[in-house]
């Protein structure tokens, strides 16, 4: 069950934690922009990896089961690392509401310990989202295969995720593209999912979403698109918005979305209600709506316009997160037991420690994703 503010001081307490280096690396990114309203949590079986992280809470997952020395490519590692500190993870949590988790899928630690960070969150009553990427196809199916049952399996323990295939990249890459400028624009899809909803639920407005609109979008929604426009012409921002090259998902047939325009103090009631109209007429007619706007004066003469859309599909049904948990202490003493769908790895039951010679979540540039890896 989530648990929604009711005093009129509270403020939502919101984490974005990292798992794996990927993960690890998207927080350093996003702490360098220095977000307002947010905190970091790193979290790595990767000594060193995770000692070159600028979080200021940093947990060292399966210290005992990798000595620190990384996952080795093998997801069946990051998820009884995570299962070894799930106390920790835990404790780390207390008082949050909302926890975006994001990691690379397709390696070791994120694509192993995500889910049971996740299971972790629901069980505290957090509103939980995922952010991961798929690989490129040149990565081979092998890891296309983890990546995909690292996806499958946290599905079943987020409210919301969202989906960034790198392949994309490529798609819409030409022939003068760096791939420097390539990779930077998918480095701001978690940056506008999570400062968007930071944003939406801090910043005064003249009509105002709060945390519980939030809830009433995100929770146990499934698949999910996050998209932000900003123009001139707000009708141009709101098509930016519900559009994204980066993304599998559109907003067709969405079941729930938020819709936020941010402006100087002129915006125009009939404008704005042409760009609210091109919205929702892609939505499922039975649609839950919520309308919010914000009042910045330094936006001048341009509109941006925030869109969280739910209850997608795109390709295969995804799977909803299991039926809601009651929110349980975060002090545990016995390590529990957190069942995901294995991993099919001869490794399974013989896991010993492992070199971080292997572990795709410190392989190369090309390899790891790009929001999700530290770049020179």
């Amino acid at each position: 069950m989530i648990e929604v503010l009711n005093e009129m001081n509270d403020v939502a307490k919101i984490v974005v934690l990292g798992v794996g280096g990927g993960g690890c690396n998207a927080v350093n990114r996003m702490l360098i922009s220095n977000p307002a309203n947010i905190d970091f949590i790193a979290v790595n079986t990767d000594a060193i990896a995770l000692d070159n992280s600028i979080a200021k809470k940093k947990i060292k997952i399966g210290a005992k089961l990798t000595k620190g020395l990384g996952a080795g490519g093998r997801p069946e590692v990051g998820e009884k690392a995570a299962e070894e500190t799930a106390a920790e993870i835990s404790q780390a949590l207390e008082g949050v509401n909302m926890v975006f988790i994001t990691a690379g899928m397709g390696g070791g630690t994120g694509t192993g310990a995500a889910p049971i960070v996740a299971k972790l969150a629901r069980e505290m009553g957090i509103l939980t989202v995922g952010v991961v990427t798929k690989p490129f196809k040149f990565e081979g199916p092998k890891r296309m295969k983890y990546a995909l049952q690292g996806i499958e399996n946290l599905k079943a323990y987020v409210d919301t995720l969202l989906v960034i295939p790198n392949q994309k990249l490529i798609e819409t890459a030409d022939k003068s593209t760096t791939m420097r400028e390539a990779f930077a624009m998918s480095d701001s899809v978690l940056g506008q999912g999570v400062t968007g909803i930071s944003d939406l639920i801090t910043k005064p407005g003249e009509i105002n979403v709060d945390f519980a609109d939030v809830c009433t979008v995100i929770a146990n929604q499934g698949l999910a698109h996050f998209g932000i426009g900003e123009s001139d012409d707000i009708q141009e921002a709101a098509k930016m918005a519900i559009t994204s090259p980066l993304l599998e998902t559109a907003i067709d047939g969405a079941k729930s979305v938020i819709v936020n325009f941010t402006s100087g103090p002129d915006l125009n009631l009939l404008e704005a209600n042409a760009a609210a109209e091109l919205i929702s007429e892609a939505l499922d007619p039975e649609a839950e709506f919520i309308f919010g706007t914000v009042v910045d004066e330094t936006m001048g003469d341009k509109v941006k316009v925030t869109v969280i859309a739910t209850g997608l599909v795109s390709g295969d049904e995804p799977k909803k997160a299991e039926n809601p948990v009651e929110p349980t202490p975060a002090k545990t003493t016995a390590q529990p037991s957190y069942r995901t769908q294995s991993f099919s790895t001869s490794m399974r039951n013989t896991v010993s420690a492992p070199t971080n010679t292997d572990d795709d979540d410190t392989a190369s540039d090309l390899i790891i994703p790009t929001f999700l890896r530290g770049r020179n």
